[in-house]
């Protein structure tokens, strides 16, 4: 645990969070402001900085993600490495998004992002 770090309060209990789905080593939070219906993070217990510092906990947090994914029509899963790529936590932790035709979600690589000619 790193004292400064939010999700590893949250994971210790130290720190309040809407909980909505616990594993041994992973827990699955509803973030403060969610971009969809259903926005779920994905967390891992263990702290790790980002998605390249330990490849076997983030593969672990990744199945945890796939399992709540399994039951949704359509969902961006998200997770970011430094502040160049928008990484505002430095505790691993990857966005369940739920998609919906028409949901108008802007994300770097879709069309309403692309510049006009």
């Amino acid at each position: 645990m790193v004292a400064a770090c939010v999700f590893c309060g949250i994971v210790a209990g130290l720190a309040p969070a809407d909980i909505v789905r616990e594993w041994e080593d992973v827990i699955a939070i509803r973030p403060l402001n969610p971009v969809t219906p259903g926005h779920v993070l994905v967390i891992p217990h263990t702290h790790v900085a980002d998605v390249g510092e330990h490849p076997l906990v983030s593969a672990r947090t990744m199945a945890c993600a796939a399992e709540l994914t399994s039951v949704l029509p359509a969902a961006n899963v998200i997770t970011s490495k430094g502040r160049a790529a928008t990484q505002t936590v430095a505790h691993l932790h990857l966005h369940v998004v739920p998609r919906t035709a028409g949901d108008d979600l802007p994300l770097p690589w879709t069309p309403q992002q692309q510049p006009a000619g």
